[in-house]
């Protein structure tokens, strides 16, 4: 399929080029930019893998391409060849990966090659360089700008990396949206387990008119061994120590498991006096300063490291930086270690292969497994990756127990076997390790779905001559192209059906006459309330509520600053660890007072069942978002969640490390830090200035405060991409280090200052 003459703008990148860029040849042919860019990899001392070499011919005959090669076969080099193609031939490319973190590394390593001033970058915070002809942005940025704009965007190349996540359950919309909305695109598509995609080969095919070209390698630059263990697990370390094959990531599958685990290393002498001394002059400076501090220093100077979002950012960052520089022997995390993360790996130790997936337990699918399973062996660095997985702990406990049953007459003595957990349980063994050794990851699973926010936008997109409407087409054009079966699609079309109903009873759409080149077969249009298309966010709908209720609040009134806080903490996400220790705190101060009431049991049980954590404005907070609900019919799926954390501190004057004891999140203080850090975004981002009182700007003040002075590096970034500065991942995990090290000076900022020592008193 041909783009659109009015869509394409060849010359329209006025940028001065550097490096790869310089070698864009003219006229830019397949064969010269195939050869121009096979040249600029021998000049780099590179060899290309067969399969690279392939991607790279489908790339300049034009298909699509989908790359299917393992962990460190060199998928970066491919896509950068799709970008090299895209701009010799004056078209715009986008790079896409599920996380922020993988974005800004590509966005630096292409500014490198191509020069700045060819590269630009998209967040969800702010944007750099938005018009360069490279784009580095998040899949649910590509998918949105799709949905909206669709044949009108400018997107001509999109490369799609981690794409397995198109199986996720909450966020493989993002990755569907593109190939449906997006027909004159070409597209790259890029993970190490992608499993059987004919089906995908076959709608994208349909989609463009175009040839779909499958690259796969079962080749590792870094082979891996596996071994099946029945070793209890210090035995099974030793053994991997002993014959250098650290650093050893040791995967667990709960946060809890992975601090215990650490806690249990503590007994090992992992390193050595020299190793101890290079660490402490590691964290020369560096702050202990929370309540886990202590714990996670304990770890660092025996070699083990600690790794999972429960953590500090600064924890995290410190164990990633010393685990580059070689410091630490053993890592204890969970297995999301992955994209994004860079923290080098010789083996990759399973205590577990069953895994609770928010539902069930069950065994461990082939593409998670192979996902973790892969990070182990660093090309440049090792030859070979070792994958070690042990058995069951009762399993292995029973070896052990029956081995010292047997007496020195050779005869076996009775023994009492140790049984399998009762819960969290699926067994496994060195069959099933085998199996998903050998088996291929799963067939990539459609997650399409059809939400109030898709149909507004696509109501709310342009035509080709710019006119509004047509939306409701697109979106049955879309569900009729969508990757599911006739069943989910008729059930999706009978959604769409009803949420556009909805729509128009609350008189958000309405149909109007419009010419016949832009209406229905009787005449008729939609056309979006123009006061909607104003205001209307498809990122962030709640913060509609947030300003509708906002007003009904006296900005005068007493405790108008607590309330306003109140509405901000019910638009977000609920922090599970945090509201199940203020229940449980507040149910255990309640059993104590009945029992001293001489309250029988049944009695206590069910006073305790009517006990939630604390819910401030709850029945305001209700009744307008309920009102709202009945004028926005599309925020109806949203959950609105009353809950009181950060004002539970401001009105008790609770400082964060004396929070974090109160409530026993020694191991998530990270949890506590991050929705700190969104409550303060929400307030600096959605309350307008004349809705703040000076109650309200105080708080504000602290908030951030109280944010920097345990660890800054959730706003730092932040901050200066608001600003538009931007810094490399090193520079800037330097820079954050250096921030923790040098403290912050609560006394600069006088109004926060004066809150905090309120708050000491």
């Amino acid at each position: 399929m041909i783009r659109p003459a009015d869509q394409h703008r060849p010359g329209s990148y006025a940028a001065e080029v550097t490096d790869l860029g310089q070698l864009i040849p003219m006229p830019a042919d397949p064969d010269a930019v195939m050869e121009a860019f096979l040249g600029w990899v021998e000049e780099r001392g590179l060899t290309m893998y067969p399969h690279q070499e392939e991607a790279l011919l489908e790339i300049v005959s034009g298909s699509h391409v989908i790359v299917d090669t393992p962990t460190g076969s060199g998928k970066s080099l491919i896509a950068v060849a799709a970008h090299f193609a895209a701009l010799a031939d004056r078209r715009r490319s986008y790079y896409t990966a599920p996380i922020k973190a993988l974005v800004s590394e590509k966005f630096f390593d292409l500014s490198a090659t191509f020069g700045a001033d060819n590269v630009g970058m998209l967040t969800g915070d702010a944007s750099v360089n938005p018009d360069a002809p490279i784009i580095c942005c998040t899949a649910e940025i590509l998918a949105n700008m799709a949905l909206r704009d669709g044949r009108a965007a400018r997107v001509d190349d999109v490369i799609m990396d981690e794409f397995h996540y198109y199986s996720d359950r909450d966020r493989g919309i993002a990755w569907q949206l593109p190939l449906l909305t997006l027909p004159y695109a070409t597209f790259m598509l890029m993970s190490a387990t992608l499993g059987d995609t004919s089906k995908l080969e076959e709608s994208l095919k349909q989609t463009t008119g175009r040839e779909v070209s499958v690259i796969r390698s079962a080749v590792r630059p870094v082979p891996l061994d596996f071994e099946y263990r029945e070793t209890p697990l210090h035995e099974t370390l030793g053994y991997l120590l002993d014959r250098d094959r650290a650093p050893v990531y040791i995967v667990n599958f709960t946060q809890r498991e992975c601090a215990e685990e650490a806690q249990n290393l503590m007994s090992l002498q992992l390193v050595g006096r020299e190793q101890k001394q290079a660490i402490a002059a590691a964290l020369q400076g560096f702050r202990f300063d929370t309540p886990f501090g202590k714990e996670i220093s304990g770890f660092i100077r025996n070699g083990i490291g600690l790794h999972h979002a429960g953590l500090l950012p600064k924890y995290r960052l410190l164990v990633e930086q010393l685990a580059q520089q070689g410091h630490l022997r053993v890592i204890c995390g969970t297995d999301t270690l992955g994209v994004g993360v860079n923290i080098p790996i010789r083996t990759v130790l399973f205590t577990k292969l069953c895994k609770f997936d928010g539902e069930n337990t069950a065994i461990l699918s082939v593409r998670d497994f192979k996902q973790i399973a892969g990070r182990a062996g660093r090309k440049g660095f090792d030859t070979q990756g070792y994958v070690v997985c042990q058995a069951p702990a009762h399993v292995i406990e029973n070896k052990r127990l029956e081995a010292k049953s047997i007496g020195a007459d050779g005869k076996k003595k009775k023994f009492v076997r140790r049984n399998p957990p009762e819960r969290g349980y699926v067994p496994w063994d060195k069959s099933t390790f085998e199996k998903l050794i050998a088996s291929d990851p799963e067939p990539l699973r459609s997650r399409f779905q059809v939400t109030h926010g898709m149909v507004l936008s696509l109501l709310q997109s342009p035509l080709n001559d710019g006119a509004w409407g047509g939306g409701y087409r697109r979106l049955v054009e879309i569900v009729a192209a969508a990757h599911d079966e006739s069943r989910a699609k008729s059930r999706n079309r009978r959604e769409a059906a009803v949420l556009f109903r909805a729509l128009r009873t609350a008189g958000i759409i309405h149909l109007v006459r419009l010419d016949q080149r832009r209406a229905d077969s009787r005449g008729r249009g939609v056309r979006v309330d123009a006061d909607l298309q104003d205001d209307f966010s498809l990122n962030h709908t709640l913060s509609l509520w947030l300003l509708d209720a906002s007003k009904r609040l006296e900005l005068a009134s007493e405790g108008y600053a607590y309330n306003t806080l109140s509405l901000v903490e019910a638009m977000l996400e609920n922090p599970t660890v945090i509201l199940n220790a203020q229940e449980n705190k507040l149910k255990g101060e309640k059993i104590a007072e009945l029992k001293a009431s001489g309250v029988e049991y049944d009695e206590r049980m069910a006073e305790l069942e009517k006990i939630s954590y604390p819910k401030p404005c709850a029945d305001f907070i209700y009744d307008t978002f309920n009102e709202f609900v009945l004028r926005h019919p599309w925020v109806a799926r949203e959950s609105i969640r009353p809950k009181s954390i950060v004002r539970d501190m401001v009105e008790r004057y609770v400082a964060f490390n004396d929070y974090v004891k109160e409530y026993g999140l020694q191991r998530s203080e990270g949890v506590l830090l991050r929705y700190l850090s969104d409550v303060y975004k929400a307030l600096i981002q959605t309350i307008p200035e004349d809705a703040k009182s000076n109650e309200l700007d105080d708080i504000i003040e602290w908030l951030g405060v109280v944010i920097r002075s345990v660890d800054g590096s959730l706003l730092a970034e932040w901050e200066r991409m608001r600003r538009g500065e931007v810094l490399d991942e090193r520079a800037e995990a330097e820079a954050l280090l250096e921030e923790e090290r040098q403290g912050v000076d609560v006394t600069k900022n006088r109004k926060a200052f004066r809150v905090l020592v309120r708050n000491a008193t």
